[in-house]
């Protein structure tokens, strides 16, 4: 029984993983039509993840993605502590990439829903100090 269980949730974590990396890649098709020019995909630091970075004009975006049955359900996701956590690793970006200084930074949520066009929120959260 406990194989069972185990093995169940190896399964439902794998496909966690996959549906996560599916919206991903949605996601950034979607924003590439809306005139977003893709930087990075799943951008790791030490500090933590960003799904997406993208650029618009002197605008760098970074961008959360969430796979959801409903917009309030994905939007809900992002907590103060995630936050916090993709302003880290978008400030160690732009160190690492000093052509970047000069823009404007912005933070983005997209929501991606079984059967609907993505949800993007432009401006999900205005950190300090940014």
């Amino acid at each position: 029984m406990l194989v069972l269980w185990v093995w169940t949730a190896v399964n439902d974590r794998i496909a966690r993983y996959r549906k996560g990396h599916q919206a991903e890649r949605l996601s950034r098709l979607f924003l590439i039509l809306k005139g977003y020019r893709p930087l990075a995909l799943r951008h790791k630091t030490k500090l933590g993840e960003i799904d997406l970075i993208l650029s618009k004009g002197n605008r760098i975006i970074f961008c959360e993605v969430k796979a959801r049955n409903e917009v309030a359900g994905g939007l809900e996701a992002i907590s103060l502590k995630s936050q916090e956590r993709i302003q880290r690793s978008a400030m160690r970006f732009v160190q690492q990439n000093p052509r970047y200084q000069n823009h404007d930074w912005r933070f983005d949520v997209v929501v991606v829903r079984p059967w609907r066009l993505p949800y993007h929120l432009k401006d999900a959260w205005r950190p300090s100090g940014v």
